[in-house]
């Protein structure tokens, strides 16, 4: 089976961003993919929240996620939508980082919301306070399909190991990590952390990334990688937009697993004190 992980520099005008994301996936759909990933974010990287709540719609009306729809059921495959940000009904008007999974037919096969939130403060020139725009979100989400079982998570849920190994234990075989991080902590811990999600639950890792200077003051680290169930990278896509290529088999996720069973080797402790 062939996968393919689009690479984008997503600006913060989704109209703009939209025929990018379409072209790519067209190259992917004719290179032979029958599961295409797009990073977090696909619609609107943006740091601005007044920016967001001129340009975001909700999920009903998003013309990204609609012609997404479209393109799928056109091209006959399955889609990851890594995330688009959506406005909410919330109260207090934040809005929600949601990966889909859309069909072959091109029906939503599989919502996530993003559950751990990028609050953080790297330097005294780069912090981040996600959970001020964005709402959490609550389910972790398996879905099964004839390409694989999909666990799906976004970004920084990365650096959560018991979500993965939830997940893989529900029954994933492939984990999407779709991402837009940044430039300082991917090239400190992305390639470890995802090789160490794959090694740790036998899965395949497929993490499309965002890349290169998306607004002012707003840049994204790329590398979108593919790992195998025993660790290894099949596919680094460097720092350019574009698509990448991997071809999975899924009997690795059972061979990884039968060499070192560690998913079924929980044991209940106390403690710490």
């Amino acid at each position: 089976m062939r996968a393919a992980l689009i690479q984008l520099c997503s600006g913060d005008d989704p109209a703009a961003n939209l025929p990018v994301t379409r072209d790519l996936l067209r190259e992917a759909a004719m290179g032979g993919a029958g599961l295409i990933l797009t990073p977090e974010v696909t619609n609107c990287v943006s740091s601005s929240r007044a920016r967001q709540r001129d340009v975001l719609r909700h999920e009903a009306g998003d013309e990204t996620l609609a012609a997404l729809r479209a393109d799928a059921q056109a091209h006959g495959i399955w889609l990851v939508i890594g995330s688009l940000a959506l406005k909410t009904d919330d109260p207090d008007g934040r809005f929600a980082n949601r990966s889909f999974l859309i069909a072959p037919d091109g029906s939503i096969a599989a919502r996530y919301d993003k559950i751990h939130m990028f609050d953080v403060n790297i330097s005294p020139t780069e912090t981040y306070a996600e959970s001020s725009g964005y709402r959490p979100g609550a389910q972790a989400v398996v879905a099964d399909t004839p390409i694989g079982r999909l666990g799906l998570s976004v970004c920084y849920d990365v650096r959560f190991a018991y979500l993965y190994r939830a997940l893989a234990q529900a029954g994933a075989e492939i984990l999407t990590v779709p991402a837009a991080f940044s430039p300082v902590t991917g090239a400190a811990h992305w390639e470890t952390l995802l090789r160490a999600r794959a090694i740790e639950t036998g899965c395949y890792v497929f993490a499309p990334a965002q890349t290169g200077q998306n607004t002012p003051g707003r840049a994204s680290y790329g590398h979108s990688l593919a790992v195998a169930p025993w660790g290894e990278v099949l596919v680094d896509a460097g720092t350019d937009p574009g698509v990448s290529f991997v071809d999975y088999d899924l009997a690795e996720v059972a061979r990884a697993r039968a060499r070192v069973p560690a998913l079924h080797h929980d044991r209940d402790f106390t403690g710490p004190a």
